[in-house]
C-alpha cells in the first residue's frame, strides 16, 4: 500500500506520539520518539522536532524516512522521503522545525493472533499550561 488508509488517517488526526527512523551519515540507523505529528491527507505527513537535533540533521543528508505509528489494532510502518519545509516556528522559544515527509509505502506490522488494544500513553509532566501552548502553536504550523 502507498497511501494512508482511513484507520491511519484517523489515528494521526491530532499529535500523535510515534518513533521516527532516519539514517545517519555513515549509513546506520537512528530512532527518536516524536509527539508532535499528524497526517495532512492520504499521502503527505508532517512532524516537528528540535531544530537541531541529529534527526533533523540526518534528514537534511538523507530524506529516508520511516514512521512507526500504534493504535488500536494498529502496528504502521510508513516510509517516505522527508523534507524540512520551516527550519524554525517562529512563535516558538526554542527551535524547532517542520518536517513533511511524502508517503512512498506503508507496512501492516501487525502478526497474526495478536494486536494492539490501544495508544501509545502519553502525557505532558512539568508546566502543563505551557506545553498545551506550544503543543496549540505547532499543530497550527503543521497544518499550515
Amino acid at each position: 500500500m502507498d497511501r494512508l488508509d482511513k484507520n491511519l488517517l484517523d489515528l494521526l488526526k491530532d499529535l500523535t506520539p510515534s518513533v521516527v527512523a532516519t539514517v545517519t551519515p555513515d549509513n546506520k540507523p537512528y530512532t527518536t520518539f516524536v509527539s508532535w505529528l499528524i497526517a495532512l491527507d492520504e499521502s503527505t505527513i508532517r512532524f516537528a522536532i528540535s531544530s537541531d537535533s541529529r534527526t533533523a540533521d540526518n534528514i537534511r543528508n538523507n530524506p529516508y524516512t520511516s514512521i512507526e505509528v500504534f493504535g488500536p489494532e494498529i502496528a504502521a510502518s510508513i516510509l517516505g522521503k522527508a523534507k524540512i519545509i520551516k527550519e524554525k516556528i517562529e512563535e516558538l522559544p526554542f527551535p524547532v522545525s517542520v518536517i513533511e515527509v511524502k508517503v512512498e509505502e506503508v507496512n501492516n506490522n501487525l502478526f497474526p493472533g495478536a494486536t494492539i488494544t490501544g495508544e501509545i500513553p502519553f502525557e505532558h509532566t512539568g508546566n502543563i499550561q505551557k506545553a498545551l501552548e506550544f503543543d496549540t502553536i505547532v499543530l497550527n504550523a503543521l497544518r499550515d
